[in-house]
């Protein structure tokens, strides 16, 4: 009985052994620090969504949501999750060698221009004699020349102080300019810590509502990924949907995760930048429509002419370069629907 007990743990332990090696590691990075929306991620690691699909993801942060493009272009990282417009930038520039989206979560733009209510300014033409400031070489500050445009705005009648993302919010709050060229989802909570109400004491211009029509942050794969282990990617999608559908229903365990992930967060706030990343970014009526992780290829067209005239790119890459569907589950299974609680 002994020697059969013995030899059924030996063959167990070959088996996981065996298991443990035919897994794929996948180095992924993270658009930034730890944030409450980056929750998706950590529930499948933590709830073995990821395992099951013979996947090992190892999850770093990140240094920006451009940063994730030269992370993978630079062979640091398999995938991670970024900003597409960078993709579309660097696709311009080195075809066959950006990143490809193979998931889209924000589908629309964090890009906004955030201003106190006593500045007055709720419209585009409102800009004009404003003072803005930006830091530079971010997205909202590179459009806001074409968000001008779009709007019959005089982009002269605009001063542009160049500073650093950190003081943005200060200097709004001090006084010391009268609107912030911000993400949406980032200039919101810093407000709240710093003891401001961003609903009722401030306004906010965010470019998807005045013509911008951006796809914004997703899931994004290295094209060495994408071309010698599709199945890995394949895998990687299904687990990262899956916990989306979860934690659309239920924060709470995506903020478990996130705690396991990084104790030191603000638990409270990085939940409400959860459930801000659901209400702004995710929920509209394209994604009811085409379910979680897909786009509008007419759209994802526009948006890249957009992005061609913003950062005066030479060359206009096709949306089939910049996102592909080919990995996503079935329609019926990114069914996301939202509940706050």
């Amino acid at each position: 009985m002994m020697k059969t007990l013995s030899a059924l743990l030996v063959a167990g332990l070959a088996l996981t052994h065996t298991a443990s090696a035919q897994e794929t590691t996948i180095r992924f990075t993270l658009g930034w620090k730890t944030q409450g929306s980056d929750a998706a991620f950590f529930v499948a690691r933590d709830k073995g969504y990821f395992k099951a699909e013979g996947l090992n993801v190892v999850i770093d942060q990140g240094e920006g949501s451009g940063a994730t493009i030269t992370r993978i272009m630079g062979g640091a990282y398999d995938a991670g999750f970024g900003d597409v417009n960078a993709i579309i930038q660097n696709a311009s520039a080195k075809p066959g060698e950006a990143p490809v989206m193979v998931y889209m979560l924000w589908n629309r733009p964090p890009f906004a221009i955030s201003s106190k209510k006593s500045a007055g300014i709720t419209k585009p033409s409102d800009l004009e004699g404003k003072k803005l400031g930006g830091a530079q070489g971010t997205p909202t500050t590179r459009l806001l020349q074409v968000f001008a445009r779009k709007n019959n705005v005089d982009i002269s009648k605009i001063a542009l102080s160049n500073m650093a993302p950190n003081l943005q919010e200060p200097l709004l709050i001090k006084g010391d300019i009268d609107g912030a060229l911000v993400f949406n989802i980032t200039g919101y909570f810093n407000l709240l810590l710093n003891r401001q109400d961003p609903d009722k004491d401030f306004n906010w211009l965010t470019f998807g509502d005045f013509g911008l029509d951006l796809y914004s942050n997703g899931l994004m794969v290295s094209q060495k990924l994408l071309k010698e282990n599709p199945k890995a990617v394949a895998g990687l999608v299904r687990a990262t949907n899956k916990a989306m559908i979860e934690i659309a229903k239920d924060q709470n365990v995506a903020m478990k995760a996130v705690m396991n992930f990084d104790n030191l967060v603000n638990e409270a706030i990085e939940k409400r930048r959860l459930q801000y990343s659901f209400t702004n970014l995710i929920v509209s009526p394209e994604m009811k429509e085409i379910g979680i992780g897909d786009i509008k290829d007419d759209r994802m067209a526009r948006a890249i002419d957009i992005v061609v005239e913003g950062y005066g790119l030479t060359r206009t890459p096709k949306p089939d370069e910049i996102f592909s569907r080919a990995f996503l589950p079935s329609r019926a299974e990114r069914e996301l629907v939202y509940t706050a609680n």
